[in-house]
């Protein structure tokens, strides 16, 4: 009865259920979402995608993208388009937020396509103008299943090739939006229906734009799935724990109704961590240890230049996952550790700007990348790093790295977040306009139309 058992629990859910430790991950989660969507649109895959399909399929104009930067009247298309555009622009960097256990990036899916509904529902014919309070529990509950949901088949559904943040996370957005629009527990398992069976998303991808489709196609995807099942459309109501449903289908093993019997009790949410580093996850201990490798080379009066050897010691899921060892394009070396540790010990940095196809071609990185060996060891847990520098006179430095920056136990703190969000905001749409957005991204949950959030900054 999984099925039932998530719908049942959404469609209860409460903003008064929510403790303020939940609803400050929440609001952080929003945040960390909008700052990656802002500065991802930068990048050329949304707007491939938006001038693909908003003059041929888009319908009119109520949903903004939220990375735009020309007038209020060319930053807005329908709804659908807006969820598609800003849920690629918001993975595109793979700077956005992860929940470790599973390694989903669970904002994404959900908010892209929840503000897209909120702004289109705050037209007056539209419907009802949506609180902040009504988007958080909505939020909430759209992050809630698709992250219990990605514990129920883990590791099994990651290991044979799928993209989780996808496959769970349109489930996770037909359940947000269709609590924000107020569905019966029935047409709630209606639309976990719809949604389950437009699974999207394979490992294979990684390295490349379709990456960050699947999470802007899964967005788009959910938000489709509610407004059908909203409207009568008919799906199965265990199409979740059917012998040929979701689980069984994309996993070979499930434990569905344990996690599921957790929700409200145990939140996934405050398991969230935001990323220091634009790139895959498993790699960011590496950076950690040789950004301050770097700066102790300079403050030792050593010359970067005079490494010759760099030896890195990591968990084994480093290589499975980052092992590309000669990446050609920006895309491609989010998911180098070669690159990643030269990048590190070069600039002493790790931000969008040293994964660039330009920073990949430049032959001082790809000299050191070359220099770059990689053990692996069970023992290294995948929060943690040793490197080792060797320089041309023979010395050496070592750092190990206990718990990256960003880890549960590392987390960013507020102010390294805040950090975070106007670098990437700032340079996309100037730091008046990033000033204004930090102030109503951090207060969304005092809003009284959560629709009107674009029109702040």
């Amino acid at each position: 009865m999984a099925t039932l058992a998530l719908a049942s629990w959404a469609t209860n859910l409460t903003y008064t259920n929510l403790t303020p430790g939940v609803i400050d991950s929440a609001v952080k989660s929003v945040y960390n979402w909008a700052g990656c969507a802002i500065g991802g649109y930068t990048q050329d895959a949304p707007h491939i995608a938006q001038n693909t399909t908003q003059l041929s399929f888009s319908g009119p104009p109520t949903s903004s993208i939220l990375g735009s930067n020309g007038s209020i009247s060319s930053s807005f298309v329908d709804a659908q388009t807006a969820a598609l555009v800003n849920g690629i622009a918001g993975h595109v960097d793979d700077y956005d937020d992860t929940h470790l256990a599973t390694i989903i990036h669970p904002a994404g899916t959900v908010a892209s396509a929840l503000l897209a509904v909120a702004e289109w529902k705050s037209d007056p014919d539209a419907g009802v103008p949506i609180t902040g309070q009504d988007f958080l529990t909505a939020f909430v509950a759209g992050v809630e299943a698709e992250l219990k949901l990605g514990l129920s088949v883990w590791p099994e559904h990651y290991d044979v090739g799928w993209h989780d943040t996808s496959t769970t996370g349109s489930i996770g957005a037909a359940v947000a939006v269709g609590k924000l629009l107020g569905l019966d527990t029935t047409r709630m398992q209606h639309a976990i229906g719809v949604a389950a069976t437009q699974v999207i998303g394979m490992q294979e991808f990684f390295g490349s734009m379709t990456k960050s489709f699947h999470v802007g196609r899964a967005a788009q995807s959910g938000m489709l799935a509610a407004l059908l099942a909203e409207n009568g459309f008919t799906s199965s109501l265990q199409g979740l724990e059917a012998q040929f449903g979701w689980l069984h289908v994309v996993s070979t093993r499930e434990n569905a109704s344990a996690y599921f019997e957790q929700l409200g009790s145990i939140w996934e949410i405050q398991q969230n961590t935001f990323k220091p580093f634009p790139c895959g996850i498993v790699m960011h201990p590496t950076i950690d240890a040789c950004i301050q490798l770097h700066n102790e080379t300079l403050d030792g009066g050593k010359s970067v230049s005079s490494i010759q050897a760099v030896n890195l010691l990591v968990n084994p899921e480093v290589l499975v996952l980052t092992g590309k060892t000669d990446p050609q394009t920006g895309l491609e070396s989010k998911f180098s550790i070669y690159h990643a540790a030269a990048i590190g010990l070069l600039f002493g940095e790790g931000t969008p700007t040293e994964f660039t196809d330009d920073v990949v071609k430049n032959q001082t990185v790809v000299d050191l990348r070359n220099k770059v060996k990689v053990m692996t060891d069970d023992s290294i847990a995948e929060d943690q790093a040793n490197v080792t520098i060797t320089f041309d006179d023979g010395s050496t430095m070592e750092k190990h790295i206990e718990h990256a920056i960003g880890s549960l136990d590392n987390p960013l703190t507020d102010d390294e977040l805040k950090k975070k969000f106007m670098d990437q905001v700032t340079r996309a749409i100037g730091g008046q306009r990033a000033e204004k957005a930090n102030d109503a991204f951090t207060n969304i949950g005092n809003l009284s139309d959560v629709g009107k959030i674009r029109m702040l900054f």
